[in-house]
């Protein structure tokens, strides 16, 4: 498998949120939920069509649906080598019913279809160059082939010729749901571009929209900007002197203020101290005071009664005498 599988080899970077991104609003195309089929076509060779077509079909699989990838490129098709399958027997084959080695082409479906290393995501090669891929396209074998491959999957996506220089993919978007024009950025005319929108349209078919592929980007944007950030973009660089100097300094600077700090709590510590001291000594006069007049009361309160029983007994000896 390739590097080209972006989705399956760096499921969290950037790129592979836009692919997600892309199936999101392919599936909320119709809302009934009936889009079952979609070509991935361009205006001319180089725009990157089968990149598209090949991570968008992964992004399928991967949200757990069955999906099919028929390489319907008949002259030039390279779904094969993105995959590492092997590129016979393919669509041609099945639809002329003639093998690569000019025998008799197996009527079976299963024998055409791959497996590929993606769970849930199967393909189709283009098989051998046929002398006439526009023919077969019409034929009523590819239309017996559509409403199979519907009954075997959830979703097929068609990776087919770039429509500006040949007629094949103007006959897919008459049969599939809708159809995802690629263009390059900074290389598709708008010229070319309005022709196949236009042509498509002629036919019948339905535009889903327009890819801009190969948009420059420079990674460390993607990296500050975006919320996935991909791992194979971060590089990590040496420190400068300079970086390393300013580095030791704030290293310093937190120490200070750590040892600062320390000092500080360590007045404050004392200073509870002290206070709770201060406190303590207060107290203990005042529960000094508290026995003083405990015993001065007692004191006088005995010196009292001393006086009190000597007025008594001088009364009762005065009393006495007057009796006599």
């Amino acid at each position: 498998m390739k590097k080209e599988l972006v989705t399956e080899q760096d499921p969290k970077s950037p790129i592979s949120e836009v692919f997600r991104t892309l199936r999101t609003n392919i599936q909320f195309m119709t809302t009934k939920g009936k889009l079952k089929s979609i070509l991935v076509t361009s205006t001319m060779p180089g725009e990157g069509k089968s990149w598209v077509a090949s991570n968008l079909a992964v992004t399928f699989a991967q949200a757990g649906k069955k999906a099919i990838l028929v390489d319907a490129d008949m002259r030039k098709g390279r779904v094969y080598s993105i995959f590492g399958v092997s590129p016979r027997p393919g669509l041609s084959n099945y639809l002329s019913g003639v093998d690569w080695d000019d025998r008799e082409a197996s009527n079976y479906l299963a024998d055409y279809i791959q497996e590929t290393d993606v769970e849930n995501l199967y393909v189709i090669s283009a098989g051998n160059v046929p002398p006439n891929p526009s023919e077969l396209l019409v034929s009523d074998q590819m239309t017996d082939l559509m409403e199979r491959l519907k009954d075997l999957c959830d979703i097929i996506i068609f990776d087919g010729t770039p429509s500006q220089l040949v007629t094949d993919s103007l006959i897919l978007t008459r049969i599939v749901d809708s159809t995802v024009i690629v263009i390059a950025s900074k290389a598709t005319k708008k010229e070319d571009l309005r022709r196949v929108i236009k042509n498509i349209k002629n036919v019948g078919g339905k535009i889903a929209g327009i890819v801009v592929n190969k948009v420059p980007v420079d990674a460390k944007k993607y990296e500050k900007s975006y919320y996935y950030g991909s791992t194979a973009l971060a590089e990590t660089k040496p420190k400068s002197r300079s970086a390393k100097r300013a580095s030791k300094e704030m290293y310093n600077r937190a120490s200070n203020m750590i040892e600062k700090k320390d000092h500080t709590f360590e007045k404050i510590e004392k200073v509870k101290d002290d206070t709770k001291k201060e406190n303590s000594d207060l107290e203990k006069p005042k529960a000094l005071q508290r026995n003083i007049k405990i015993e001065n009361a007692d004191k006088v309160s005995m010196e009292k009664t001393t006086e009190i029983l000597n007025q008594m007994n001088q009364y009762l000896d005065e009393e006495k005498k007057k009796l006599k």
